[in-house]
Formats: structure tokens, sequence, C-alpha cells
């Protein structure tokens, strides 16, 4: 029997007096691909982090290659062979892929003297680079890389420190499925070479595609360890929540409203990324869109919202037409906007949550003319929508929205929208990277916005979410709509051949 590479031995931590680990006890061995699962706060990235040199382990033991692990830092880690690849790449954008490769230290002309060897980077970082199949120069800038290039490079870049654990965070968040597909054969190449993986997601599919066995944390707490044979999908989702979800959708109640349309779009058109868009938005109503990347979904999305521009089209909103696309005269006619990349664009990650939620609504707060804010009445209301949306945080004003879950980070966005009591939601992608519990708390809201009357575009990459909440499913192709599918109606396959039409006619 092949002794394991590493152990968890009844791991314990806490931040200021509150555990957060119980007794983890685990173990990995040469080439195993181990799949870590649990919701947010669940101990998933404390027990990582703990393995990486980022905290330190309070009580327990952890044993690597047969003998006491005990990181004081990451760079302890990383000499021990252990790579931990984030979710948020600890890329520098503006230097090249061979400079980020040797950030650590580069070859020296001359030892002891500091003068970089360029043709001994260059020529390693190609060597590099041709083990993680990434055919760019090494003297490319990673800003003109793709994220799924840029996460070759953070792979190269264990493979130059001798990894012999790679830990992947959420590796597929942000990737095109090709470039998911890259990377699931990487991993197996990983393991044929003898490198052991710890794979950490939320794609419950995927876990039991590419792992070998299975570890689910909750509440700090190792509930459950097993072969993947002797796991399911569902038996995950059971052990992570702590309770049966027979369903993972909950139910609609109320059906979208007849007579005029909250939105209608007629003809949207704009070169090169979309082409005579046309549909409407019933009160009330869960308008699903789905299509592959590079269908035009999000394009469709920050043009209808006044983020990009269009050439040609009409958008309607409650049977007047906006004259002039932009967030402002959006807002103004209550809409609201859910970007798919909310640490980015949808979010100040440095201020609080009641900032946060704050902001869009700021000038209905101000009085006088002077516009001063009434901060009692603001005050209220953001404790109010916080509350309606259940932002798992004790103290608005002081915690930061860089400190929540990806869950109570996407409410916040929520929050911040329900705020103005928009009657069109244009959400995107507003389950990526959340676990299983809070996409229900999301799905939800999303359920309690369409009872009260709003119109929903919902926007999502999982066919599987789209056919559990929407009413209709428009599938977009190349910056056009190529089918229509009612609830009634709704087929996993007939949605993914509509969405794959023009793939198929290729093949013919």
């Amino acid at each position: 029997m092949t002794e394991p590479l590493l152990q968890f031995d009844k791991v314990c931590k806490s931040f200021f007096g509150v555990p957060v680990l119980h007794d983890i006890s685990f173990q990995l061995s040469p080439g195993q691909v181990l799949g870590l699962v649990g919701e947010n706060g669940s101990g998933k990235s404390t027990t990582m982090n703990i393995a990486g040199g980022v905290h330190p382990m309070d009580s327990g033991r952890m044993i690597l290659a047969g003998a006491d692990y005990q990181p004081r830092s990451p760079r302890d880690a990383q000499a021990s062979g252990i790579a931990f690849i984030h979710q948020e790449l600890n890329l520098f954008r503006n230097l090249t892929v061979a400079e980020n490769l040797f950030i650590d230290g580069f070859p020296k002309l001359v030892r002891g003297l500091p003068l970089i060897d360029r043709r001994a980077a260059a020529a390693r970082s190609a060597e590099l680079l041709a083990s993680v199949d990434l055919q760019v120069p090494p003297s490319t800038p990673v800003s003109r890389l793709s994220q799924g290039e840029r996460q070759l490079v953070e792979i190269a870049k264990a493979f130059s420190a001798d990894a012999r654990i790679i830990i992947f965070d959420e590796p597929t968040t942000s990737l095109t499925q090709r470039e998911t597909e890259r990377l699931f054969d990487l991993i197996g190449r990983l393991k044929a070479k003898g490198i052991a993986v710890i794979y950490i997601s939320h794609i419950l599919g995927d876990v039991m595609r590419l792992c070998d066995d299975v570890v689910v944390l909750r509440d700090g707490h190792l509930v459950g360890s097993s072969p993947k044979s002797a796991m399911t999908i569902d038996r995950m989702i059971s052990l992570m929540v702590g309770r049966t979800i027979d369903q993972l959708f909950p139910p609609r109640t109320t059906p979208p409203s007849a007579g005029r349309p909250v939105l209608e779009v007629r003809g949207l058109t704009q070169p090169g990324i979309v082409k005579e868009v046309s549909f409407s938005l019933q009160p009330g109503e869960v308008l699903g869109i789905s299509g592959l990347m590079g269908s035009g979904r999000s394009e469709m999305a920050r043009i209808l919202f006044g983020l990009d521009p269009y050439e040609s089209g009409e958008i309607v909103v409650a049977g007047e037409t906006l004259p002039a696309a932009s967030p402002a005269a959006c807002m103004a006619r209550g809409m609201a906007f859910l970007t798919e990349d909310r640490r980015a664009e949808g979010l100040m990650m440095e201020a609080s949550i009641a900032d946060n939620i704050a902001l869009p609504s700021l000038s209905e707060h101000a009085t006088g003319w002077l516009r001063m804010i009434e901060r009692t009445r603001l005050g209220d209301d953001v404790r109010k929508v916080s509350e309606a949306v259940q932002i798992g945080a004790r103290d608005l004003q002081r915690t930061l929205v860089k400190h929540l879950s990806g869950g109570n980070q996407q409410k916040v966005v929520i929050g911040k929208w329900l705020l103005r009591a928009p009657r069109i939601f244009i959400l995107d992608e507003p389950t990526r990277g959340i676990d299983v519990g809070a996409k229900y708390e999301i799905y939800k809201i999303i359920n309690r916005l369409a009872a009260d009357g709003a119109g929903i575009l919902f926007i999502s990459s999982e066919i599987e979410e789209l056919i559990g909440l929407c009413d209709r499913i428009l599938v977009m192709g190349h910056g056009e709509i190529r089918g229509q599918h009612e609830r009634a109606a709704f087929q996993r396959e007939d949605i993914l051949r509509s969405a794959m039409w023009d793939g198929l006619k290729e093949a013919v």
C-alpha cells in the first residue's frame, strides 16, 4: 500500500476565539486527485491555507512524506513542494510570462551577483510552458493572455518549484468550456506523473468526473470522506447542507402576468456583437438566456443596461422607448443589472456592506438644496434590505464586503438594487462561484422578486439552473436568438441542440 504523501491528523483552528476547524483528518497519496467540497464558510479555504503556510494550526498534526510538516509561510510550503493555485490568480499582469515564472528567483549569470541570465530564463520558461501545452512566447505580457492561459502559467510556475502537491481552488470559475477541458486533461497528466491534486469546486459534476476520493466539510467539521465510487452528487449535497434537498430549486407559485411587457427589445444590432435581437419580458416572468461562451449573452446584457453602445434597434421599457441608453437612464426607468464579475464590477471590495448597498440610492436619500443625505432613513432602509436578502453579517457598517463568502457578496449586490425597487432585473451568471446552499437562497430571492411583479432576465451557463427557474428560455448563438423554449416543453437536449446548431451544421 502506498504511503500517504500528506496527512491531516485532528487539525484545529480558531480565529479570535471562534473555532473554525474541528479535528480535521484525511490523507492524500501520490498521484491521487482528492475533491474537497463544502458550502462557503465550511472551512475549505482555512484547511488549505494551513497546508499552504498562510495560517498556522492551533492543534493537531500535519505529516508530509513521513515527516512533521509545520510551514510558517507560503514560501515554506512552496519549498516543501506544495503549490496553491488560487481562484484569484497570483500573477503580475504587467510582467511577461517568463518574469512571472521566475519572480521568486531568476537564474544568474554569475553566482552571488545580481545579473540575470535572461537566455537561461527564456529557455527554462519555454520548457515549462511546453509541459502545460501553452504555446506562447515567454516574452508575452500576462495581460494579453486569456484567463485559461493565465491559469496554465500558474501551473507551469508550480512545475518550476518541483511541486509534489498542487491545490486548485475553484479553477473553472472564469474558464470557457474549451479551457476547462484543457485543464481537466492536464490534471489527468499530473496524476499520471505521480503529482497529487486537491481539487476544490462547487461544481459537483466536475468533482465526480475528476476525483478519486471526496472529502466533505460542513461548519468546520469533516462530515464525509470516501472513494468517489461510494459517493453521489445527492449525497454530497446532503452532507454539505446537513439536510436532504429533494428539489434543488424552490417551487414557483406565481405565473407571469399578461398585458404590457416591462421590457421589449426590437431588432437590437451592434455589428460583430448582436444581430436583430428581439424579445419581450412580462411582469413576474423569469426569462432565461442560454448559449455557449461567446454567444453574445453578456454583451447583450451590457447593451440593454447602457454600458455598451448599439447601432440600431429599439429598447422599450414599460411602453416607452429608451431614448439614449445609459446606466443612469436605465436606472431611472427601473432597471437593475448584476454583472457576472461581482468582485471587479459589482462591488467595492474594500468598503462595508452598508456602503455598498447604499451607493446606488444616495440621491434618493438626499434632501434640501444642499442635497444632504438623510443618514437615519438610509440606515433603516439598508438594514431592511439586508434582512430581506438574509446577509450573514452582524455589523453592516464595519464588516467589509471582501470578508464575506461568495454567496453573501452576491446578496449584497442584489440588496443594493433592491433598495431602488426596480421592475426589471438583468442577472448575468448570478450564482457563479457560490455553493449549493447559497444558490438555493439566491433562487428564493429571484422567485420572490418575480412574485412581486418584477421581470427577470436570467443569464446562465447551467442548463439545469435555467430549466429549474425559468418560465421561458431563449438560446443565443453568434449574437442572434436561435431558439425559444417554453416551460412546459423544457428538454435539456433541445436547448443544447439550439445552442450548438452551428457546430452541428459544420459537422454535417
